[in-house]
């Protein structure tokens, strides 16, 4: 998992850089760079979707996922964790939740992110994708911290967990995760990224923590499907 362990070291080093300059960090500039951001999440999320196979199954994914994320109450689990560290840490940030899992997403909802980490539990090498990664990380961190604080710094442990879970899960599984399934997670992802951005753009506040069991579940469907597909079934 070296590419993970990068990752989280340069969240955690540009962060560490954004904290320095933040109290000279003009609340004007926050607002477009919380714009750019958004604008471009829109982006990336559109083109992470587009490629999209089954739609049904995507939909389905979203909101049998979405029903778990509200069942097992996973943004206020989130929103509780982050309370816990910030009394922990004695933070005085007003917005530590919110840096917290907004760099989560916007740090593991990308296509990199998946491949990069299936790369390395597949090969056992470091994913060069993720290396790369690290570097825009490294960078989007310190923007994201000047605007949201120490919050943002935490989610790197967050990465860590994400990432290297998927790793250990794929180094498991050994090589029986079609491309079919890569793909449709990748959707999935896009389609929570193009959420987050109507949170930073403040047109709809959603909970997008509540939609991660959606990357699980299309997972399964995927798999059912192509499980059918190869068993004569036509769907």
């Amino acid at each position: 998992m070296i590419g993970t362990i990068v990752n989280t070291v340069a969240i955690v080093a540009g962060s560490g850089i954004g904290l320095l300059f933040k109290k000279n960090f003009p609340e004007k500039y926050e607002t477009i760079y919380f714009q750019a951001v958004g604008l471009f999440t829109v982006l990336l999320g559109v083109k992470m979707s587009l490629d999209v196979a089954s739609p049904l199954l995507v939909v389905l994914s979203l909101i049998l996922g979405g029903f778990a994320g509200v069942w097992l109450k996973l943004n206020e689990k989130v929103e509780h964790l982050g309370s816990f560290i910030k009394s922990r840490t004695k933070s005085k940030n007003d917005r530590f939740t919110e840096g917290l899992t907004t760099g989560f997403l916007l740090f593991c909802m990308g296509s990199m992110t998946i491949v990069g980490c299936i790369e390395e539990g597949l090969n056992g090498q470091t994913s060069d994708l993720l290396l790369t990664k690290s570097v825009m990380d490294f960078f989007s961190s310190i923007m994201l911290a000047l605007a949201l604080g120490i919050g943002v710094m935490f989610s790197a442990v967050l990465l860590f967990l994400f990432q290297g879970g998927i790793t250990l899960l794929v180094s498991l599984l050994g090589k029986g995760i079609a491309p079919e399934i890569i793909n449709e997670i990748t959707v999935v992802g896009g389609i929570i990224l193009i959420g987050l951005s109507f949170v930073l753009l403040k047109i709809k506040n959603i909970e997008i923590i509540n939609f991660l069991p959606s990357l699980l579940l299309i997972c399964l469907f995927v798999r059912l499907k192509l499980l059918l597909l190869s068993l004569g079934f036509t769907i």
